[in-house]
């Protein structure tokens, strides 16, 4: 073995030598310490009092109520808690609700009637009072009209003179009444239909305009209800119809004859 090989030899001894010590050093050494994540505070909740299935406006709660945790930052002063009111799921199954309750949505005692009251009393505005008129698809526009809007109720007469022609009297009586039902429904409409064909429209008004509309139903020959926009529900009404309890004609009335209209009564 010659001089190069021996000294080529002994220099890949010591580097693999050098090698495992490197190695052998390394992994003596300690492991870093892993940085521990701080753990959050957790989250501090109350039981709510929350509606567990669809409740339609109209029907009783009865099992359609749960309690569930819910966060105390995102809890209402108008929720029910069990904190507060630990019998509230018990007492509330005779209430009646007053509006369509849907699965998820906290229990608030305003949007309830009470057991033992009845709803179209609960809706009712205090001081005013409920009447019901005779409609139809022709006189309701169509069946478009929906609890909840607001109607001009117009008369139409059928006068017939010595002569036989017939004249039609017209009049807007009341304006921008509050449809609260049709027929037995008191709710809008499900699953996209988009009207209500019924016999009877219930409408709230004032003691005076309920003898208004008394006197009308005797009177005409055929009640419409006019559908009014939702831009004009807070407009004031200067219709009273007064003139058809008190026997003066403080507005004018409408006759229709031969395609031309004139008016008798006040100026328009």
């Amino acid at each position: 073995m010659n001089r190069s090989r021996i000294v080529i030899l002994g220099v890949a001894v010591f580097a693999a030598i050098g090698a495992g010590y490197i190695a052998r050093s390394m992994s003596s050494q300690p492991a870093e310490p892993v940085a521990e994540t701080a753990a959050k505070p957790p989250v501090e909740t109350r039981d709510v009092l929350l509606v567990a299935q669809k409740v339609d406006m109209g029907e009783r709660l009865g099992t359609a109520l749960k309690w569930q945790e819910w966060p105390v930052t995102l809890i209402d002063d108008s929720f029910i808690t069990r904190e507060k009111q630990p019998d509230a799921l018990d007492e509330l199954q005779e209430s009646i609700a007053r509006y369509t309750l849907y699965p998820g949505e906290p229990v608030r005692r305003e949007r309830l009637v009470p057991g033992g009251q009845t709803l179209m009393s609960a809706l009712l505005t205090p001081g005013m009072r409920a009447v019901a008129v005779e409609i139809s698809p022709e006189t309701s526009a169509g069946g478009f009209i929906l609890p909840g809007d607001h109607v001009d109720l117009i008369m139409t007469r059928r006068s017939e003179s010595e002569n036989g022609s017939v004249t039609y009297i017209t009049e807007t009586v009341l304006e921008n009444i509050r449809v609260l039902a049709i027929d037995q429904k008191l709710d809008e409409n499900e699953d996209g239909q988009p009207a209500i064909i019924g016999e009877t429209a219930t409408l709230e008004v004032t003691p005076e305009q309920a003898e208004v509309v008394t006197v009308a139903q005797r009177m005409a020959d055929r009640l419409t209800l006019a559908l009014r926009s939702l831009a004009d529900y807070r407009q004031r009404s200067s219709k009273t119809g007064r003139h058809l309890i008190s026997g003066s004609h403080g507005n004018a009335i409408r006759f229709i004859k031969t395609g031309e209209v004139s008016y008798v009564g006040a100026p328009k």
